[in-house]
């Protein structure tokens, strides 16, 4: 296809739309992405999963630390790109870019619009206990996730899947209803649906404050929690017991029945692996965690070396 497409993306979730396109024989011409940042226990600086992707197939990368340089924009005016297509880039575009593309900014959105505006959609709609979500790709304009709507696939969230599983899937979701609405959006029959505002809700960034376990709330709230978030970010309490007190950092668990004081680990099993915590309503088996300084590792193992015993408080960072 001769139409010359722009892209901008950065993590994992991205390159899954960037590698749809350039399978299905689209001109990417650019790839756009956040500026490599140091990440890791080494603090080394890594280069955005985009980055590495788009250089693996010749694809020019660009860094620019802001879009509202008037450089950075001129150089994208001379790209003369038809469209510009967004995927989880991280910065808001100026009006000015917006104009730039013949045929619009195009952006996958990782919910069913006007539903999870913002940052973290994807996060956000676990962390509440969703069983459905989708995604929606839409015409951007000025605001947050406020744009026309083109077209919207919907998909189950399992009780079990993570935030990385999820967006695996939606990449995989999103790559294939992108590369459906391209063509209808080249041609002229795309429709543009406009969102209705009042039934928005929005879905900001996830803070480090939230991380912290606090287990006089529902087992179902704090599992939803751990799986909203992992494996992107890590929910952690701090662990009192024989040995003193520890951090520990939950990755993933499993809601059961149990009863007793918020927090006490009433089973700690080395054959089962069943690590199970007493929480305000319910109980948590937790199935795998990372110990201050350690790997991750499952918890039979942390049982089976005497880490954590019954009777043990898990409490508040």
């Amino acid at each position: 296809m001769d139409k010359k497409i722009v892209f901008f993306g950065t993590p994992e979730f991205a390159v899954s739309i960037l590698e749809g396109l350039i399978n299905e024989g689209f001109s990417v011409t650019a790839a756009f992405t956040q500026t490599d940042k140091p990440k890791g226990r080494g603090n080394r600086v890594q280069m955005s999963p985009v980055k590495e992707y788009a250089l693996e197939h010749g694809i020019p990368v660009y860094q620019p630390k802001t879009l509202r340089d008037a450089e950075v924009l001129d150089g994208i005016e001379a790209m003369r790109p038809d469209m510009i297509v967004v995927a989880a880039y991280g910065k808001i575009f100026p009006q000015r870019l917006l104009d730039i593309p013949v045929y619009g900014c195009i952006n996958v959105h990782g919910s069913l619009l006007p539903s999870y505006r913002g940052a973290a959609p994807v996060q956000r709609s676990i962390i509440n206990g969703e069983t459905q979500t989708g995604v929606t790709i839409m015409r951007m304009d000025a605001g947050c996730d406020t744009g026309d709507m083109i077209a919207k696939a919907g998909m189950p969230i399992p009780e079990d899947m993570n935030c990385g599983e999820l967006f695996c899937e939606m990449g995989r979701v999103g790559s294939a209803l992108l590369n459906e609405t391209i063509p209808r959006i080249f041609d002229g029959t795309a429709e543009y649906e406009p969102q209705d505002g009042e039934a928005a809700t929005y879905s900001p960034k996830i803070e480090k404050s939230e991380l912290s376990l606090d287990f006089n709330k529902p087992a179902k709230q704090l599992h939803d929690l751990i799986r909203g978030v992992y494996p992107l970010l890590v929910c952690g309490c701090v662990q009192h017991g024989a040995k003193g007190a520890r951090g520990l950092r939950i990755a993933k668990t499993v809601v059961c029945e149990g009863e007793g004081e918020p927090g006490t680990v009433i089973k700690a099993d080395p054959k089962s692996g069943d690590l199970i915590v007493a929480c305000g309503e319910g109980a948590l088996n937790i199935r795998e965690l990372i110990p201050e300084g350690k790997q991750k590792m499952s918890s039979a193992d942390y049982i089976r070396g005497r880490q954590i015993s019954e009777a043990d408080i898990l409490g508040t960072i």
